[in-house]
């Protein structure tokens, strides 16, 4: 079942996303740090008080298989863009153990939902490039790219 986190649940939702840094220091380790830091854990209870970020979970049958933090994002007109309001995946992640269960398309369902039902007319999120799979999935439910970061290492 998809439905906004409890506070109780923050140090699962950690356990969660120790699995995403440990993914994105093995992809990216000359960006990443190792390891899960009190700093990276504590930042979770940020996000749970901060009134523009909301956490889901998705459970099934009484654990936490899968997570994803929405932020509320409002960026104001500037000489370049319109004014832009959109909900943000900034965080996203289904436990290895129930990958390819349907689990994460629940979530993005859920998060689609939540979207539409509060006026949003787009939902954006940013992802490492070295992550085929998850690339995969985000096609799959309907993302398209629209925007890409390009590096040149020396």
């Amino acid at each position: 079942m998809v439905r906004f986190a409890e506070e109780h649940e923050l140090d699962r939702v950690n356990e969660l996303r120790k699995q995403v840094n440990d993914l994105h220091v093995a992809g990216k380790p000359e960006i990443f740090k190792p390891g899960f830091s009190k700093e990276l854990a504590d930042h979770i209870h940020t996000v749970w008080n901060d009134p523009e970020q909301e956490i889901v979970v998705n459970e099934r049958s009484g654990v936490i298989c899968g997570f994803a933090i929405l932020h509320h994002i409002r960026k104001p007109e500037n000489p370049f863009m319109r004014e832009r309001e959109y909900l943000d995946v900034d965080e996203f992640c289904v436990d290895e153990t129930y990958r390819r269960t349907g689990a994460a398309t629940e979530l993005i369902t859920f998060i689609r939902d939540v979207a539409k039902e509060r006026g949003f007319d787009r939902i954006e999120l940013n992802m490492w490039e070295f992550n085929q799979e998850a690339l995969a999935f985000y096609e799959a439910v309907g993302f398209t790219t629209y925007r890409r970061y390009l590096e040149m290492k020396l």
